[in-house]
């Protein structure tokens, strides 16, 4: 009979952390007090002492697109105050799930009855397990609606797919294409509204625009991505 090789407790615990980080990614994606633990040099040689802190200097680092971004707005109406408060829960978001709760919550800022991201084929579960909004659809199918380089359109339908379960009774739908970085999936943020036509003028395209970019810097930071 053979016998299975023994392992001394130092390589035993070693194996059984490996094997809970592979069956826990999406948890372990949005505890960042654990995932500094783990990684303490990483951090370290960041100068930083915590991932929350690490996350919101990258985030920092990259706000100077958004920062051009929102100067060219001021000529018009500018970001209201809904979209402002928004923005801050994301910065000040402590975990990765409360940043895609941000996300998902949002629909009332913009009018809307409904919010989701939408993330293309098996992909990314880190973030299609942290929030009921956040769904996979089938590969091919935001290049289909927003072609190949398209950052957002306006649809009429097809909330049912986008939006989930009820979605279909929503006439508006705006969708915004989110560049998460090179190799993930094609991921997108959508919002859906009862009404006809509610998303319909520059300044509201511009504010949802605005925000779609933030989400997909936070949600680049968080994963600790390249940007795309």
């Amino acid at each position: 009979m053979n016998r299975a090789e023994s392992l001394d407790p130092a390589e035993a615990a070693a194996e059984a952390v490996k094997a809970y980080v592979r069956l826990n990614r999406a948890r372990l994606a949005g505890d960042g007090e654990l995932l500094a633990m783990l990684l303490p040099e990483r951090f370290e040689d960041s100068g930083v002492s915590d991932l929350q802190r690490y996350v919101i200097e990258r985030l920092a680092a990259e706000n100077a697109a958004l920062r051009a971004e929102h100067e060219g707005m001021k000529g018009k109406r500018g970001l209201g105050e809904g979209v402002r408060r928004l923005l801050l829960e994301l910065v000040d978001a402590r975990s990765f799930a409360e940043a895609i709760d941000a996300a998902v919550g949002s629909a009332s800022v913009f009018g809307a009855d409904r919010a989701s991201i939408c993330i293309e084929g098996d992909g990314n579960r880190a973030i299609a397990g942290h929030a009921e909004g956040v769904r996979l659809i089938a590969p091919g199918l935001v290049p289909g609606i927003l072609g190949r380089d398209g950052t957002g359109v306006i649809l009429s339908s097809g909330g049912e797919v986008l939006l989930g379960p009820g979605g279909g009774v929503c006439k508006s739908i705006a969708v915004f294409r989110l560049k998460i970085g090179r190799d993930t999936p094609a991921c997108v943020y959508v919002l859906g509204a009862r009404a006809a036509g509610c998303f319909e003028g520059e300044e509201i395209g511009a504010e949802i625009g605005f925000f779609a970019r933030a989400l997909e810097r936070a949600i680049r930071a968080w994963l600790d991505l390249p940007k795309s």
